[in-house]
């Protein structure tokens, strides 16, 4: 009998792994493959940087809380965060789209109103893409590109022992706005008549709904003469991403619990939820903020920064990736966030 392995048992990195385990380089322009935020080939003068991504359906948006245009925004600056995340400068997108007969053209016109709107706020051109159908919803699969200087580049591995991690924007909004909205949903089903209660979590549903992608920290850093010696968006979880640039890096980490930048709205929702704040920001994921580690001798440069928060620093790989608690015990971080499968 043939061999089944279930794809939930590898999870998506896991699969990814094994799925691009035999993959060749052909080109000598590829410089870096699979493996980042966004693969980087060389254009001669700089590099290019490609990334793509895709939103499904019931696995990234529910339709029922989902308004057209804002997911038409979203699907492009989640793909914009991943070329900010190397450091780069965002310039063109594709879009595709599958879409089922319950879709009028009204209604992808809508979703078009979003991709036009954050093409016109982040500056990048929509250059081509693919329409098809679908007999299971709605699909947006977007690629991104950009370019960045051959020595401004930051991979995700780039980082070393006592680097500080930084962190910009606050964490765990989104995933709180997520739960406001499930729960209300669940009131709708119950209950068709009742108004959803969604006053006063404006600023997490927008995080949700409508988040941006951290464009200003690329130009910030360069303002301050920063260059960040690796960095990631945070698209699964801050522990999920911490995780990842550790395996990158070949080291370990310490993330302080009390330094978590969690936002007043977020922190009360959470209570309102009983769930713990820390763990909201730790593995909430889709806040698209960035993760980065810069030397300890650029500490003095960001320490006023409004913009961005030191939550700890990389160790030796063997003292493994950490968690401090407010009690200062050292605890082995698990990572929650989000699972693809």
């Amino acid at each position: 009998m043939e061999k089944r392995t279930e794809i939930e048992n590898l999870g998506e990195f896991g699969l990814i792994d094994k799925l691009t385990e035999k993959t060749q380089k052909y080109q000598d322009s590829t410089i870096k493959g699979i493996g980042d935020d966004a693969a980087v080939i060389d254009s001669g003068d700089y590099f290019t940087l490609v990334s793509t991504d895709m939103l499904v359906e019931g696995i990234h948006f529910d339709m029922m809380y989902t308004p057209l245009r804002h997911l038409g925004y979203k699907s492009i600056i989640v793909n914009l965060s991943d070329i900010y995340a190397m450091n780069g400068e965002a310039k063109q997108v594709t879009v595709s789209i599958a879409v089922s007969s319950r879709f009028s053209v009204e209604a992808l016109e809508e979703i078009y109103a979003g991709i036009h709107k954050a093409c016109e706020l982040y500056k990048v051109d929509l250059v081509g893409g693919d329409t098809t159908s679908s007999t299971s919803g709605l699909i947006i699969s977007v690629t991104a590109m950009g370019t960045v200087a051959k020595d401004e580049i930051v991979y995700r591995s780039g980082g070393k022992e006592n680097d500080l991690l930084v962190v910009s924007g606050n964490l765990g909004g989104a995933y709180m706005g997520l739960q406001v909205l499930e729960r209300e949903k669940e009131v709708y089903k119950d209950n068709p008549n009742m108004q959803p209660q969604l006053e006063g979590v404006d600023y997490i549903l927008e995080r949700q709904l409508k988040p941006e992608a951290r464009k200003d920290i690329v130009h910030h850093l360069s303002e301050l003469g920063i260059m960040p010696t690796s960095m990631i968006d945070i698209s699964d979880g801050l522990a999920s991403e911490v995780k990842h640039l550790c395996k990158a890096g070949g080291l370990g980490a310490e993330i302080y619990d009390e330094k978590l930048p969690i936002d007043q709205e977020t922190y009360d929702v959470a209570r309102d939820f009983n769930l713990d704040p820390s763990t909201c920001a730790l593995n909430g994921g889709e806040d698209y903020e960035l993760l980065f580690s810069i030397s300890q001798n650029d500490y003095d440069k960001i320490k006023d920064s409004k913009h961005m928060t030191v939550v700890g620093h990389y160790t030796d790989k063997n003292a493994g990736v950490n968690v401090v608690d407010r009690n200062g015990q050292s605890i082995p971080m698990e990572a929650q966030g989000w699972t693809h499968f």
